[in-house]
């Protein structure tokens, strides 16, 4: 079998994040693809995480809240909204730096499917690592028919280019 080289082909690896150079303020990133939330997911995420919170396990109970039916717990949405977001923003981070001003601003149930983006608010140099940077994004997240249901910005340690993990 001949090699791609030989056969004046290209090889391409896939590539798993950004570099500190590849990111600018103002720049928003579509994070794809959506997800779509099942009941299992949320069950299991609440056993996993000890949250029996019964509007999140007790479909009776839940049937008689103003919203009828069981909801999503808030930190799977953000867990599965902040992993939606890692091959564009943090994908090459050496690590998260923290996250603030976290929104829930509506609920999610079983069968939504959530999109979100991520918007650059800050590219930095570290004073202290010069081969690295921070950056900072606001990352908003919305269900299948636009509306919104998670907001929160994040700063991350990131590798220049030249300087990851992986280069």
């Amino acid at each position: 079998m001949m090699q791609a080289q030989e056969m004046g082909n290209q090889r391409y690896r896939a590539s798993y994040g950004r570099y500190l150079e590849d990111f600018t303020v103002g720049d928003i990133y579509e994070h794809r693809p959506g997800r779509t939330i099942t009941e299992a997911d949320n069950i299991q995420f609440s056993l996993l995480t000890m949250n029996f919170h019964p509007m999140h396990c007790d479909a009776h109970h839940a049937s008689k809240s103003e919203f009828g039916r069981l909801l999503v717990s808030s930190g799977l949405t953000v867990a599965i909204v902040l992993g939606m977001s890692v091959n564009d923003v943090s994908g090459k981070a050496i690590a998260n730096l923290g996250w603030k001003d976290i929104k829930l601003t509506g609920p999610v149930f079983a069968g939504d499917t959530l999109y979100a983006e991520s918007e650059v608010l800050e590219v930095r140099e570290s004073k202290s690592r010069p081969t690295q940077g921070i950056v900072t994004v606001h990352t908003r997240a919305f269900k299948q028919d636009g509306s919104p249901v998670l907001d929160f910005v994040r700063s991350a340690l990131i590798a220049k280019r030249g300087f990851g993990t992986g280069d």
